[in-house]
């Protein structure tokens, strides 16, 4: 199976989840358990049947179980069920691997199969409530509920940053002094940014960087609520005949989001005649060469992938700067 590129549209709120399953062993009772995940087409480029692995030779965590070539491209090929503290049964089923694509790295993930692909709104993928992100180790990002069964969607990005923490969301204090710098140009006495993710551990890392590169900062959670901030702060500058730059300067949004993503949200906010004006940096795993067009197609003003969090920063920057007239 490889990716096709179903939905061609960008901000319509529609995803399309690949649905793969884990069968895991039971030691005590022999018995097998089948759970189902799904993980974006959009970070999927290809699945195929499992390959011959070579080990390496440093093992940088027990869950990596080697890499392999594909088309010339070396791959490290993570053992999924391992990570998540289960023991693969190998005797049901196919083995399958995902070859996927996020945070501008190319990995691979061993599963038990693949069942089908799913064409969904946003608004069917429900934020895990807090019993679940506790038990999960906060790896599941959206459950999605069917007749028979309930499919969890994967943090790949965060699977990424535990298999290699140098990949993890950073905030470097050379880099933001340099940021500081930078800004001094743009005549304000208070920034205002708007961010929405639904990753905590994100949001609160966005927000830091960004409150002391000089910010005050707003957090929510998914691109509804972000919506509905913006729609309040439109109808308080127009109630106290004052400019919507008053209330914010920018927003920062992920796109993969329960309820609304980032793309939708970007759409609504280029369709808006008063929101319209301001800048809009979605900041992804997904912002990749291959799908960056998606974000330009509804307007976003800068693309920055994810964890370049100084990038992102800098960019902010520079985008106030612009609507000012300012080069920075």
């Amino acid at each position: 199976m490889s990716q096709t590129n179903i939905l061609l549209e960008s901000g319509t709120n529609e995803l399309e989840l690949v649905e793969f399953f884990i069968d895991e062993a039971d030691p005590a009772t022999g018995r097998s358990y089948r759970g189902y995940y799904g993980v974006n087409v959009a970070k999927v480029l290809e699945i195929i049947r499992m390959p011959t692995v070579t080990q390496l030779p440093e093992i940088p965590h027990p869950s990596v179980l080697g890499a392999f070539n594909l088309r010339s491209r070396i791959i490290p090929l993570v053992d999924l069920a391992l990570w998540l503290g289960k023991r693969m049964d190998a005797t049901k089923g196919e083995t399958k691997v995902i070859v996927s694509e996020f945070n501008r790295m190319i990995s691979a993930f061993m599963v038990s199969g693949v069942t089908r692909i799913h064409r969904l709104s946003w608004t069917q993928v429900e934020p895990p409530g807090k019993h679940l992100n506790t038990y999960s180790g906060n790896s599941v990002t959206g459950v999605v509920r069917f007749e028979d069964r309930i499919l969890l969607v994967l943090d790949m990005e965060k699977i990424l940053a535990d298999l290699n923490p140098g990949l993890a969301m950073k905030i470097e204090d050379t880099a933001l002094a340099e940021i500081k710098e930078t800004r001094k140009p743009v005549k304000k006495e208070q920034f205002r940014a708007l961010i929405s993710d639904d990753s905590t551990s994100i949001r609160k890392m966005i927000g830091t960087m960004l409150e002391k590169a000089g910010f005050e900062v707003t957090q929510t959670v998914n691109g509804q609520e972000a919506w509905d901030t913006l729609q309040a702060l439109k109808r308080k500058a127009e109630a106290e005949n004052r400019v919507l730059t008053d209330f914010v300067d920018i927003l920062v949004s992920d796109i993969e989001m329960p309820v609304m993503d980032g793309h939708n949200l970007t759409k609504r906010v280029k369709d808006d005649p008063v929101l319209k004006a301001l800048p809009v940096i979605l900041f992804s795993s997904l912002i990749t060469d291959r799908l960056r067009h998606k974000g330009e197609s509804v307007g976003a003003d800068d693309q920055v992938s994810k964890p370049n969090i100084t990038e992102l920063t800098k960019r902010a920057f520079e985008l106030i700067a612009e609507r000012q007239g300012i080069t920075l």
